[in-house]
């Protein structure tokens, strides 16, 4: 029990290296991640609010373990579309984790979207920590074909939040959570270290071959769109 308490504490400071994968293997997931949801207009993201997107990331396995204390993370890959609204960027690899105090017990996985929504979201998350809801404004987003239920809240949002499990893709809210640049992942993709805002906003790399599946499936879902970046 200490040991497992220790544990727990350690992962809630220092985002987690748990849900470790390949680059590929990270982005390959993500692409699927995507389709899957897409499929099922109905049930996925609305098409005019990814048609607004300036940024889209995915953490594929976001894992949550409890045991009096909580704590989660992930590793995602973040796409955005050049300029703000250009074609779409390479993508930009982040760890993400949280934690939270309570009694609480347990573990699960899931998989987490987020859509960024105003291109001054986007400029905030270029830098190497962002904590969501205190750097950049985040909400649980809307799910159908259309955003028409959306509430002020969640259309006011810099970022919108989605989580799935066991087959339900549903708006969850990831207020807390830290966002935090890869530099050694991005290094091993890229073969060079580049910023997040040089690969993202301005397509520094191109487009490595691991995360072409993920660029063909943003550009069949969304080829146009975004928010132009303001500087």
């Amino acid at each position: 029990m200490k040991y497992l308490l220790t544990g727990l504490l350690v992962v809630s400071f220092c985002v987690p290296t748990w849900a470790a994968g390949k680059e590929d293997q990270r982005l390959h997931r993500s692409a699927e991640i995507l389709q899957e949801i897409m499929k099922t207009p109905e049930k996925g993201i609305p098409q005019d609010l990814l048609d607004k997107a300036v940024c889209v990331a995915i953490v594929p396995s976001y894992k949550k373990l409890a045991f009096g204390f909580g704590a989660s993370g992930g590793k995602g890959a973040m796409v955005c579309r050049r300029g703000g609204d250009g074609p779409w960027s390479g993508p930009s690899m982040f760890t993400m984790g949280g934690g939270s105090i309570g009694f609480q017990i347990g573990g699960s996985a899931t998989d987490i979207v987020m859509i960024v929504m105003k291109a001054s979201g986007a400029e905030k998350l270029m830098g190497n920590k962002t904590q969501l809801g205190a750097d950049a404004s985040v909400a649980g987003g809307p799910v159908g074909r259309t955003s028409q239920a959306a509430t002020d809240l969640q259309m006011q949002a810099e970022m919108l939040t989605y989580s799935r499990a066991r087959g339900l893709f549903a708006g969850v809210s990831l207020q807390g959570a830290f966002m935090k640049t890869d530099g050694e992942a991005n290094e091993r993709l890229y073969g060079r270290k580049l910023e997040p805002k040089d690969i993202c906003l301005q397509g520094a790399g191109g487009i490595p071959a691991p995360a072409r599946e993920l660029d063909r499936t943003l550009s069949k879902f969304s080829p146009h769109g975004g928010q132009k970046l303001t500087h």
